[in-house]
């Protein structure tokens, strides 16, 4: 079935034509429902509501093209790299989606100029450019399918924009960032586990990052170490001035 979302009326997109041929110059392919794109760089900052109320901006999309990132990613590295184990997968892993990585590949391929803000808001807007390109990846799925965008990623983004030797060596360990951190600031910082999802091969582990006492940030993954990695980064995000949900 295809997805037929509602259009707000008098909504502020760029002309159809427009963001297709933006999209196309981006990702190398004509995209069929064009609503999807437009709702993908809506920042929640310039949220439309409809005429019965619902609120819509890229949230929804970004939540869904993370998931999607992340299968492609584990794939791909799971398959590249055969005979490491799960500790240095998750890690190389984190260093493809992270945050701040995103962040700097929306504004590589041009996608940070496609995004929507209500700059007039007293919200900050670092991760807007990161949310906007898993947003794109969701409504890439949403409009393609699955193989497609794997493809997509796969080729115009992965191949193009990593050097796995280089990855390899990079060092992102957002949990000795905060570590480094709560040391010089004289705090104490613990990574807890709160909870566990789902059980046997499909089980993930929910941490918590306690500073003195204060709930900072949860990660998830399929190990602690990744569940903490995940947990550090959003936390070294809201300490560096970004406001991060739990």
């Amino acid at each position: 079935m295809r997805f037929k979302p509602y259009r707000p009326a008098g909504a502020d997109f760029s002309s159809d034509k427009q963001l297709k041929q933006a999209i196309k110059s981006i990702l190398g392919y004509k995209p069929g429902n064009i609503f999807l794109y437009q709702l993908a760089f809506l920042h929640k900052s310039a949220t439309q509501e409809t005429n019965n109320g619902i609120k819509i901006n890229n949230e929804r999309l970004e939540f869904l093209g993370d998931a999607i990132l992340d299968a492609v990613a584990a794939d791909f590295l799971f398959k590249t790299f055969p005979t490491r184990d799960e500790g240095f997968l998750t890690e190389m892993r984190s260093k493809i989606v992270s945050r701040a990585m995103l962040n700097k590949l929306s504004q590589k391929m041009g996608i940070d100029r496609l995004i929507q803000l209500d700059t007039s808001s007293s919200g900050t807007f670092r991760s807007c450019n990161g949310d906007a390109f898993e947003a794109l990846i969701g409504a890439l799925y949403l409009d393609k399918g699955y193989d497609f965008t794997r493809k997509i990623i796969l080729d115009r983004i992965i191949s193009r924009y990593f050097d796995m030797d280089d990855l390899v060596n990079q060092e992102l360990n957002f949990k000795s960032k905060i570590i480094e951190w709560s040391q010089r600031e004289k705090k104490q910082a613990r990574f807890n586990v709160v909870d566990e999802v789902g059980s046997g091969y499909k089980k993930q582990y929910v941490v918590e990052l306690m500073v003195d006492g204060e709930a900072i940030a949860r990660g998830q993954d399929y190990s602690i170490k990744g569940a903490e990695q995940n947990a550090a980064e959003k936390s070294w995000q809201k300490i560096n001035g970004e406001t991060i949900d739990l």
